[in-house]
């Protein structure tokens, strides 16, 4: 039967050459990176070997990498923690943020943190002339996703990092609190530059599994200097930022992955650029009333979005599932809700028409084969779903 994985987006099969790299950590070499014997000591070089391959990408020091379990702790570390260190009183978001945001930022609104949620255009991204409209004498922090996990579209980072560089020069003068800069960059390290200088962040979150690595592991830089309180405690691991026993092999599989993916990232992004504009084409071309979410040049590479009108998106995935294509309706986090998407319902697409989204992401080894496989394939299933539906 064909098998067709098109839900990069939600996680990625594990490199074989990371996973040569992290074996001999799952058997032979076991020590605890805090011991000093040989064992203790080979694990605490491999760790740190690792720090400098996630340094390296993100042209940061080696200290300003703190491991973490995954993105989502990452998120919480960074927003929570620099919260705790400032005392600070307001935070600004934006709609379509990952859910592991959303939620932190209703925890800290019951902590009595002010929140704004800043609105998007259509396309989903956020204007400058808001966000500065946004900021009161209290902010302390922006957070905004470089690429969005389930329309794929790329926000405006660098142009983000440069104002908010300006506002603090100006707030500096005035004698009010820094604002500073986090963004989760989980579908942005395989495809853009995060170099966390130009982009002008204090904060960068990141998921091995989203770019072929392990799942279970995960970091967070942390520019120095940054005011930060660590939520786990326990041990003094991660410079005294995250508590716990550390994952020698899953950080091990982190720092090979970062560094493949990183050598290879123009030549992936070039390939599958040429793939997702033959997939857009070829769905809107064999279909009536698909809509393509989110802007239809700033995006990367690798996530389609569409919203089909007349068809139910748990149905359509089971079938395409039958054909053997895997994607997904939304993040993979959401994909079993029956709640409306919050990212489409962001952009102004309504919930009944949002249940008949679908996400398509690919891969470095996605083929054209493949994806016409899925244009021959989609037509016939969305005709089926549409003749069944008692609202065609």
């Amino acid at each position: 039967m064909t098998k067709i994985y098109l839900d990069h987006a939600a996680t990625t099969p594990l490199d074989p050459v990371v996973l040569r790299k992290m074996m001999p950590f799952l058997k032979d070499d076991f020590g605890n990176a805090s011991s000093l014997h040989s064992w203790g000591q080979k694990a605490r070089q491999a760790i740190e070997n690792s720090r400098r391959q996630v340094a390296n990408v993100l042209s940061c020091q080696n200290e300003e990498i703190v491991f973490t379990s995954c993105a989502t702790e990452a998120n919480n570390l960074a927003l929570k923690g620099l919260i705790e260190a400032t005392k600070g009183k307001h935070i600004i978001i934006s709609p379509i943020e990952h859910h592991c945001i959303l939620d932190t930022a209703k925890h800290l609104k019951k902590q009595g943190v002010k929140v704004t949620c800043l609105k998007t255009d259509k396309y989903g991204l956020i204007s400058l002339k808001n966000l500065k409209d946004s900021i009161l004498p209290e902010t302390v922090l922006i957070s905004i996703m470089y690429v969005n996990n389930e329309m794929g579209i790329i926000q405006p980072l660098l142009q983000i990092g440069k104002f908010i560089k300006e506002i603090n020069k100006l707030r500096k003068a005035k004698g009010l609190p820094k604002i500073y800069f986090h963004t989760d960059a989980v579908q942005a390290i395989q495809y853009l530059d995060c170099d966390v200088n130009q982009l002008g962040v204090d904060f960068l979150s990141l998921s091995a599994h989203k770019f072929y690595g392990p799942k279970g592991v995960g970091a967070l830089f942390v520019r120095k200097n940054t005011p930060l309180i660590r939520q786990q405690d326990g041990g003094g691991q991660e410079f005294g930022l995250r508590a716990g026993t550390e994952n020698v092999a899953g950080i091990v599989g982190l720092g090979e992955a970062i560094k493949k993916v990183a050598s290879q990232k123009q030549k992936t992004a070039k390939k599958l650029n040429k793939l997702s504009k033959y997939l857009i084409e070829g769905v809107l071309s064999s279909i009536e009333d698909v809509q393509l979410t989110g802007h239809p040049i700033k995006r990367a590479p690798h996530i389609i979005s569409f919203v089909i009108k007349g068809v139910e998106g748990e149905s359509l995935l089971l079938m395409l599932n039958e054909k053997g294509i895997g994607g997904s309706s939304g993040s993979a986090c959401t994909s079993g809700s029956l709640q409306p998407s919050h990212v489409l319902t962001a952009i102004g697409i309504p919930p009944a028409s949002s249940h008949g989204s679908l996400r398509l992401s690919l891969g470095k080894n996605t083929t054209k084969k493949e994806i016409d496989y899925v244009i021959k394939v989609l037509p016939g299933i969305v005709k089926h779903l549409r003749q069944m539906s008692p609202f065609s």
